[in-house]
């Protein structure tokens, strides 16, 4: 008869991984561990681990990994760990040395902060677990191609960590290009495991895993974690008085608080012991702003200043430093940060998170949920929404409350309907070739043009980009002076391009914020991160302009006065917006649904919208009179769906459709003398026209956004942002559906 104890993975792990297991305490593997085992331990496929924030994945991976590896020790790094940030691998590389400290496996890891002499030691002995994140693995490859066979020649497994932060972005896709880039150069055939918390479509998570690999991805169906949530919503208006969330009596409040800030303030503070929060803002402005003013509370309070700020623009020590308090299980502190303490870093045992206003995902929901609730404790987050009161005779788009429909709608759609955005498929990623194209040809040396095409266009991110645009593309390089023609009709890196692949912010696809200033004549009127497009509307300096010209060279934006206003959310683009989370967002105002974590002032404000909405008939309509020849467009649409929706009315229909303003993803403003039932005939029609994407872009716009857009011939740029940015399908379908 057979060994049970052979059918268990449990004894098909190394003795040093048992022993790790008996010394912490565990009655048996997990789920996902078990999983795992049976996937690496018994198939050639790729693996996908989804599951819940501290359910065991990264020992999940890392159990049969660790095996393979002592059984079969490799000639080389048999496993790379590639994970987003530095503090990630920070993280993982003292978990990973525990878990490795009998094995005799060596694990090194390899960012900007590592010393020389630790990278020197790799490359003297290659062998065990390296782990880096995409920017040092793109340099590797380009500083250091020489190494990467005795590197990599003989890796066995390469471990993509928070795969769902790479899969709707061009990091993910230089992730890909550069793990088949990989295997290309050192000859290796290593298997794939993506860890992630949150992934909706598991099917198109698979398909992105084994892009460009002739393996197929398993991804185990695993038991759902019973979890209880500890969730609430509160609702304040900024200019509203500070009532029972007001300092003590005789305390002055900071300058700038409000109701909702003084909340925060509050629930941070009350109570004893060693009390530790997360504080999610929606930007470093933001961030910086609500940090400052909750220490002038305890300054004004006059108790100790336990608030701390953690975002992407400081110093690696102000970071380190929030992180090593946090983990001090002794040490009380509250954390303000953006999405940089999102992802999987320990972070010890937090008591809860706060969120002021809505995240723009789902996924985004999920992991900072998931920040909290470790070592026993339910997960906790308190949502603040605060909103500037409506103007009076504000017209109706305006007195909703978005940001708090929207937080709504997001926990909705996974509480609910265990929705996850999928990933985003981008057909024309010309910004990554730019990279790619210009990282190759320095790597390689000369090469003829067929050979330059061959080695990019078959890594699998650029499949459809055409033989045709990658000509037009590298026609426009040698133009540029970035690459240049050598007497044997072969291709070098230009002089011009030199520069730019021979610094380090090269190894990052990702845009830094720059900022541009506004001019109108010879006045400039002030900078802003991400101007809108030519065409499009800018409010600065208390006044509203048309954006004339944008030099991206000279980060310069140039603008004419007009009259008008601009609503509350005009020129923003609040992240990528998911179209299930709007029309979510729908259901939430016109349905009679009862939200229990919703506090008094949030579901007073929830009760008021929808009397606003019934009054309006939006449960029947998208399109609502607002008075005279003004209309309002409630798409319900997302971000990319609703920008083409928006370029319909404005660019196809501006004859009978005049002053078009919109709030993006929101609402949609314009003028027009005909009828509503004229107007829905239109709009209808506008959804069956067949318009071609590229006609919805402005004559004189240059859809600038990616790093290296500004390289890329104008004719690609425009394409990418016809087909990869707008979703004009989307658009249409909800125009020809009109009530």
């Amino acid at each position: 008869m057979p060994d049970d104890r052979l059918l268990n993975p449990f004894y098909r792990l190394s003795p040093f991984i048992r022993e790790y297991i008996y010394n912490h305490n565990w009655q048996s593997l997990r789920p996902v561990q078990a999983a795992a085992c049976q996937v690496l331990f018994d198939t050639d496929c790729h693996l996908l681990l989804a599951s819940g924030t501290a359910s065991g994945k990264t020992e999940a991976a890392f159990f049969p990994i660790l095996s393979d590896l002592y059984e079969n020790p490799p000639a080389s790094v048999g496993a790379l760990y590639i994970a987003p940030l530095k503090a990630l691998i920070n993280d993982q590389f003292e978990r990973l040395g525990e878990l490795c400290e009998e094995s005799g496996i060596p694990v090194f890891h390899w960012h900007g902060d590592v010393s020389q002499s630790e990278k020197d030691r790799l490359v003297k002995n290659p062998s065990g677990i390296l782990q880096i994140t995409p920017e040092s693995l793109q340099a590797l490859i380009l500083r250091r191609h020489n190494l990467l066979v005795p590197l990599f020649a003989d890796l066995k497994y390469v471990v993509v960590d928070e795969m769902h932060a790479f899969m709707r972005n061009d990091r993910g896709l230089q992730v890909l290009a550069l793990i088949e880039q990989l295997e290309r150069l050192s000859g290796s055939r290593p298997r794939r495991i993506g860890l992630s918390a949150t992934v909706g479509d598991m099917d198109a998570a698979c398909a992105w895993l084994s892009s460009g690999s002739d393996r197929e991805t398993i991804a185990p169906e695993l038991p759902p974690q019973s979890a209880v949530w500890r969730l609430s919503m509160e609702h304040f208006t900024i200019d509203q008085p500070l009532q029972e969330h007001a300092p003590e009596a005789g305390v002055e409040a900071p300058r700038g608080a409000d109701a909702g800030y003084s909340y925060i303030f509050e629930r941070c503070t009350e109570g004893r012991g060693a009390a530790k929060s997360l504080i999610f803002a929606g930007s470093r402005e933001e961030a910086e702003v609500v940090c400052a003013t909750l220490r002038q509370y305890s300054e004004a309070k006059k108790i100790p200043d336990r608030f701390l700020i953690h975002h992407g623009n400081l110093s690696t020590a102000i970071r380190e430093d929030a992180e090593a308090r946090l983990k001090d299980e002794t040490t009380p502190c509250h954390t303000v940060t953006t999405a940089t303490l999102e992802l999987g870093i320990d972070i010890g045992k937090l008591e809860k998170a706060f969120q002021i206003d809505a995240p723009a995902t789902v996924s985004s929901f999920l992991q900072r949920m998931g920040r909290t609730g470790r070592r026993g404790l339910p997960p906790e987050m308190r949502f603040v929404f605060r909103e500037e009161p409506p103007e009076d005779r504000a017209p109706l788009p305006q007195l909703f409350p978005w940001e708090l429909l929207q937080g709504i709608a997001i926990v909705a759609l996974f509480s609910e309907d265990r929705f996850v955005e999928p990933p985003r498929h981008v057909a024309y990623p010309f910004s990554l070739l730019y990279h790619q194209t210009l990282s190759i040809l320095s790597y390689s040396g000369e090469l003829l043009p067929s050979e330059l095409a061959r080695r990019v266009l078959s890594l699998s991110v650029f499949r459809e980009v055409s033989q045709e645009d990658y000509r037009i593309f590298l026609r426009h390089l040698i133009g540029l002076g970035h690459i240049e023609v050598t007497a044997e009709n072969g291709l070098i890196v230009g002089v011009k391009a030199e520069k730019i692949v021979n610094n380090y912010k090269f190894f990052a696809t990702f845009q830094e914020s720059e900022e541009f200033s506004v001019h109108s004549g010879s006045e400039e009127l002030g900078t802003v991160v991400a101007p809108p497009p030519v065409g499009e509307r800018l409010a600065i300096a208390g006044r509203v302009w048309d954006v004339k010209e944008i030099d991206i060279r000279k980060k310069q934006v140039f603008v004419t006065p007009v009259k008008g206003v601009v609503p509350a959310f005009f020129g923003l683009c609040p992240g990528d917006i998911h179209t299930r989370v709007l029309e979510k967002m729908r259901e939430v105002l016109v349905s009679g649904k009862d939200y229990p974590y919703l506090r008094p002032s949030a579901r007073n404000r929830l009760e008021e919208a929808r009397r606003f909405a019934k009054a309006a008939r939006l449960s029947e309509t998208r399109l609502v009179p607002l008075g005279g020849d003004a209309w309002c467009l409630f798409p319900w649409l997302g971000t990319y769906a609703f920008m083409a929706c928006e370029r319909i009315l404005k660019i196809k229909l501006g004859a009978d459709c005049k002053a078009v303003e919109s709030s993006k993803p929101y609402f949609i403003q314009f003028k027009s003398k005909k009828s509503y039932d004229e107007l829905i005939l239109l709009l209808r029609d506008a959804g069956r026209s067949g318009f071609a994407p590229e006609s919805l872009i402005y004559p004189k716009e240059i859809p600038v956004f990616d790093k290296y857009d500004e390289y890329v011939p104008v004719e690609l740029l425009r394409k990418h942002f016809a087909h990869d940015v707008l979703d004009l399908p989307g658009a249409e379908k909800m125009l020809r559906e009109l009530e």
